[in-house]
């Protein structure tokens, strides 16, 4: 309708001949006369020449056939399934702990991976890897491979896994500052239910983003099936990026279509360190944190963060004390444990920051020299005080 009422802006009779060639039939300018009272076309200022127009006769306006011109778009869902499926693995071997008898051959627990590098690193969840014997990855070719390098991180819950492979496919991950959307479609690859259903795929939606549910750091929601097996795999947006790695569903009576994928941001984070280090350096406040009632259920809040407990010796060296209240990291306010953890991604231990405190009632500001263990309560540092303890 706009490029009609640009047209008619410029000239009554293109408006004529459009409005005609869009289903009026028989005689043109009767059609008009009609819509205007019966007037002739001199009585509405057109020139007899133009009396006898037709369809034919007008310039480059020409019959538009909508059912031909309208093309079908085609799904791109199997080519980027396609696509992606040969950086997709399998991982499969014995649980620890498992029953033995005639049957324990069967008793095997699996998951699922992603090729990170073409020399054969693959990066999955720690629980896939934690306790698994005699484990075998299987690429979407049917090639098995052992295990040669494994490393944990079960604070992220995420490993990085070494095979001795040539030329696989890599993925790509989509970048950290890449714009995830509520609601755009995402597909699901792994390994679900048996080992035989390898590169399996579903297709949901993005639910939601930054969520908070039994992690150390914040996750994608997605309404893709994902079930025991899929852990490990993929999540992929239509660009063919891997926007995350499936971690964890919620399943119960009544619950459907809950998924949580751990995001690329993250990944790249604990992968990074992994490679370079076999291990994830973090820094650590050195005390143990309470976060809010509100916090806890999921409200909106702003209510700092209790000290619990002072772990290390750093921490009593910048005089936090327990019962001390935290609002701040150099200048960046925090509510909840998963706030630090994402906070100090851009950390090393070793440095200082400045932190927002209450003491006894008082704000206050503390220089903290940052630990290496868990964000929240350095190990190195519980360990110390065992130690102190017993010689006590």
């Amino acid at each position: 309708m706009n490029r009609r009422r640009n047209i008619a802006a410029r000239s009554g009779v293109v408006l004529l001949c459009g409005l005609l060639l869009s289903g009026f039939t028989g005689n043109p300018l009767s059609a008009l006369g009609a819509e205007y009272g019966g007037a002739g076309p001199a009585a509405m200022g057109i020139p007899a020449s133009m009396s006898t127009i037709t369809a034919g006769q007008v310039g480059d306006v020409k019959p538009v056939n909508k059912e031909k011109s309208a093309k079908p778009v085609a799904d791109p869902v199997p080519q980027i399934i396609r696509e992606v499926s040969p950086s997709v693995v399998g991982i499969i071997g014995k649980a620890s702990g498992g029953s033995s008898g005639p049957d324990d051959r069967y008793n095997l627990t699996h998951g699922s991976g992603i090729i990170v590098k073409a020399d054969g690193w693959i990066i999955t969840n720690a629980h896939v890897m934690k306790g698994l014997q005699n484990a075998v990855v299987v690429t979407s070719d049917g090639t098995s491979y052992n295990i040669t390098n494994t490393y944990l991180d079960e604070v992220s819950d995420l490993a990085l896994i070494k095979i001795k492979g040539k030329a696989l496919k890599p993925a790509k991950f989509a970048s950290a500052s890449a714009a995830i959307q509520v609601g755009e479609k995402v597909i699901a690859i792994g390994t679900p239910i048996s080992f035989s259903l390898r590169n399996s795929a579903t297709v949901g939606v993005v639910s939601g983003l930054n969520r908070s549910v039994d992690a150390a750091y914040r996750l994608i929601q997605s309404d893709t099936a994902i079930n025991p097996g899929n852990s490990g795999g993929p999540l992929v947006n239509m660009k063919g990026e891997v926007l995350g790695i499936n971690s964890l569903k919620y399943a119960a009576v009544g619950v459907e279509n809950m998924g949580f994928s751990i995001p690329a941001d993250t990944v790249q984070y604990i992968m990074s360190q992994l490679l370079k280090y076999g291990e994830v350096r973090r820094p650590s406040l050195g005390v143990e944190l309470e976060e809010s009632w509100s916090a806890i259920v999921g409200l909106p809040t702003q209510d700092p963060l209790t000290v619990t407990k002072v772990v290390t010796a750093e921490a009593r060296k910048a005089g936090i004390a327990e019962g001390d209240v935290l609002y701040a990291i150099d200048g960046h306010r925090v509510t909840s444990l998963v706030d630090i953890n994402e906070w100090f991604k851009q950390y090393k231990p070793g440095a200082v920051v400045k932190l927002l405190m209450q003491n006894d009632g008082d704000i206050v500001a503390r220089s903290l020299v940052l630990g290496q263990g868990d964000p929240l309560v350095s190990t190195e540092g519980a360990e110390e005080d065992a130690d102190e303890q017993a010689e006590e």
